[in-house]
């Protein structure tokens, strides 16, 4: 009897299980649902649109791979994949010195305040990037920039530049605005990852006599690896998808500021080419998809050798 009562539990707590569990189904389906209509649906639909002819106002015409073979011998691609990879290179470089030099000061015991400044660096964060873009194309306006104007006041030149009339210097300004605003975010990861380095390290460092530099460069700069990595290969996802800064800073001479995002908007926005974009999408994706993986292959040696 009391056998047949166990049983009989049992099979009552695996129905009212079973029962409970359908709610959470119930929760999780408005995400999917509309994961599917407004995401999935049009990710497979601009797929179809990049092996056709279309305008956006006449129907669709079927061509293949016409799209992607003139997307192969299109000089301009070229030039934005180029000008996206030296821009982001001008500001990751910068950035994640700044962000690790100002991460190490902020962690040491004896700074005051060190919670206020923090939260000053990562302000810029905030910001909406068409914002910084308008913000600083402003300071850099050849007539009426406050760069200038400060420059000519304490006598480094002797009449306003047009910074946006070189290729260079166009880029190290968008550079500029994009190393400002996320030096403050990678500040604070590597904040969390220097204090997750146990402190008996650093005091039997001390004990030894080591100086602050070769602690530096023996224990924290090894034990950051898996952090600095993390913040590498978020920055090039995000590296390789420039666009509101750019934009808001024109394209530069010669379209030396022209990324792969903004020559798909150009080409899909304004020029209703809207088939050849969705070809330069899926182009900008595999591109992506190749710096994520060697990437990833990188960290995954990184962590054979440790």
């Amino acid at each position: 009897m009391e056998e047949q009562k166990r049983l009989k539990g049992c099979e009552k707590m695996k129905k009212s299980s079973m029962n409970k569990s359908k709610y959470g189904f119930y929760f999780v389906v408005p995400f999917f649902v509309s994961f599917f209509v407004f995401g999935l649906a049009p990710i497979i639909y601009s797929l179809y649109l990049s092996f056709t002819k279309w305008d956006g106002f006449s129907d669709p015409v079927f061509v293949g791979l016409a799209n992607y073979s003139r997307l192969i011998h299109d000089t301009f691609f070229y030039k934005a994949i180029g000008n996206t990879l030296i821009i982001w290179v001008l500001s990751i470089i910068p950035q994640l010195i700044l962000a690790l030099a100002l991460a190490m000061i902020l962690n040491e015991k004896f700074i005051k305040g060190k919670h206020f400044f923090r939260a000053i660096y990562y302000f810029p964060n905030i910001i909406t990037p068409v914002t910084l873009g308008v913000l600083f194309s402003l300071m850099f306006d050849w007539q009426t920039g406050s760069v200038n104007k400060l420059l000519m006041s304490i006598g480094l030149i002797d009449g306003p530049v047009n910074w946006f009339n070189s290729p260079w210097l166009s880029r190290i300004i968008v550079a500029g605005v994009i190393m400002w605003q996320y030096f403050g975010f990678n500040m604070l990861v590597f904040i969390a990852g220097l204090q997750s380095i146990p402190e008996e390290l650093y005091e039997a460092a001390e004990v030894d006599g080591a100086s602050k530099f070769t602690i530096a460069t023996k224990i924290t700069l090894p034990l950051l690896k898996p952090v600095l990595l993390f913040t590498f290969i978020t920055s090039i996802i995000g590296g390789l998808q420039l666009f509101d800064a750019p934009l808001m800073l024109g394209n530069g001479p010669e379209n030396s500021t022209l990324t792969m995002v903004m020559y798909l908007y150009q080409t899909a926005f304004k020029n209703f080419d809207y088939s050849y974009g969705a070809a330069i999408a899926y182009a900008i994706f595999i591109i992506i998809l190749i710096f994520s993986l060697i990437s990833i292959k990188f960290s995954k040696m990184n962590k054979v050798e440790q």
